[in-house]
């Protein structure tokens, strides 16, 4: 049996032990996201201009991590539209981020792969950069915006009769964790995925300069500090969107 398929079951099996009911919606939405990404592949692979196929995959992927994995409206809706304004501020930064790194493509480290391929294949590498370093940061800025905002809410609902400050003090100190954690779980994740390629530089002796100016490895590192901006900037956007409700709901009292 695939190893792949065996991991799959695993996951599957613990998520319906643990979350139950909650742990079906999730998976669900955990498919159609597959399903989503894969139609977002196969539209480019048509032609279908990027400026076009992005926003309206990013709305698809957000609305179905957002409001899949959670039943409380306040909480999604503050979420979603969190990591909408997240997503669409860091997706313009990353045409930018393209336009000047130049990460499309393929590199030296590819050739052996590649030698017998053709890559004329009639494709905009840049546009492929520019959609996979935007749809990596998706699930950092849903998962950013999901937690701050249920954390902010259990705490209004341990405490009704909490004030302004203290709510801001809670805030406070909920944003320094969840930030820590969520930083340090995606670069991580990207330096575990990197250590064969960091291997490659050490054992070939390549030079700094060499290091800096590769492709792959520079392509990942972008990824990473753009899902760290979008975690930052949905922990304090959401942050704020939650604390403005609080202190409307204290006015209306």
């Amino acid at each position: 049996m695939n190893a792949l398929l065996i991991l799959l079951l695993i996951l599957i099996v613990l998520m319906l032990l643990v979350a139950k009911k909650d742990g079906i919606r999730n998976l669900l939405g955990l498919g159609f996201n597959f399903i989503a990404i894969f139609m977002l592949i196969t539209m480019m692979a048509w032609g279908i201009p990027l400026l076009i196929l992005l926003p309206i995959f990013t709305f698809i992927i957000l609305a179905l991590s957002i409001y899949m994995s959670s039943d409380d409206g306040d909480t999604t809706n503050i979420a979603f539209k969190t990591s909408l304004i997240v997503v669409f501020v860091l997706g313009i930064f990353t045409i930018f981020v393209q336009y000047i790194g130049q990460f499309q493509g393929f590199s030296a480290e590819n050739a052996d792969e590649l030698e017998n391929l053709s890559l004329a294949v009639g494709l905009n590498f840049s546009n492929v950069a520019i959609s996979m370093m935007a749809i990596s940061m998706l699930g950092a800025v849903a998962e950013a915006a999901m937690a701050i905002v249920a954390n902010l809410f259990e705490v209004i609902e341990q405490d009704e009769a909490m004030t302004l400050n203290q709510f801001q003090a809670q805030r406070t100190m909920i944003t320094q964790q969840i930030l820590g954690t969520a930083i340090n779980t995606l670069f991580f994740g990207v330096l575990g995925s990197s250590v064969g390629l960091v291997l490659w530089f050490v054992r070939l002796d390549y030079s700094l300069a060499q290091i800096i100016n590769s492709k792959l490895l520079m392509a990942d590192v972008a990824s990473m500090l753009l899902g760290m901006l979008g975690i930052l900037f949905s922990i304090i956007l959401a942050g704020h969107f939650v604390e403005k409700k609080f202190n409307l709901d204290l006015t209306n009292k």
